[in-house]
């Protein structure tokens, strides 16, 4: 018999979960893949569902076989080519582990950046996202970025690096070799 939570998660029937969760489902049994409802609601960008299953008990870093929680599918939903800040700030302010890593050592604020969402890269920067982490390349957020051309993600790395004490005023992380980037910072606000 199939998961009836799991189902209403993935077709974003809040209703049905409601009722589902009323009746005493486990909110926290995974699917075939791993993915408990948390993580399908969180894929989706639905909030009130995210927001009801954490209500109701979801562990908010559960991870599948690969370490993905319902944090990272909320970075970016590849399908329909956006992140989800306000859900990556809700499953945050429950206790999402921000530094929690997938393969290669690829945590939330790369995979984010690597995406081009601004927004979710700001959020995690409030956070506290560690803006100087390194995956097992050996790169950082913004090294894993340059390329892509996405100014706004960029500009905030770059920024949350020097605040970070990382150069004053200009970067010293390296491009990525080849790379033609230019840099266009913000004059620091710091007397």
């Amino acid at each position: 018999m199939p998961n009836q939570l799991i189902e209403a998660a993935k077709t974003g029937d809040i209703g049905l979960t409601r009722q589902l969760i009323a009746k005493g489902e486990n909110c926290n049994i995974p699917d075939s893949e791993g993915m408990p409802p948390l993580m399908h609601a969180a894929y989706q960008g639905n909030l009130p569902l995210v927001r009801a299953l954490l209500d109701a008990g979801a562990d908010v870093n559960a991870a599948d076989e690969h370490g993905w929680t319902a944090l990272m599918k909320s970075v970016c939903n590849l399908e329909m080519n956006r992140g989800f800040a306000d859900v990556v700030q809700t499953l945050i302010d429950a206790g999402a582990n921000i530094e929690a890593a997938i393969g290669y050592g690829t945590r939330p604020l790369m995979l984010a950046a690597a995406y081009g969402e601004t927004a979710v890269v700001e959020t995690l920067l409030k956070a506290g996202a560690d803006v100087l982490a390194r995956n097992e390349g050996g790169l950082t957020a913004l090294m894993m970025v340059k390329e892509k051309h996405y100014v706004d993600v960029i500009n905030l790395l770059h920024e949350a690096e020097r605040d970070a004490g990382v150069g004053e005023g200009s970067c010293t992380t390296k491009n990525a070799p080849g790379s033609k980037v230019i840099t266009f910072l913000k004059p620091s606000a710091k007397p």
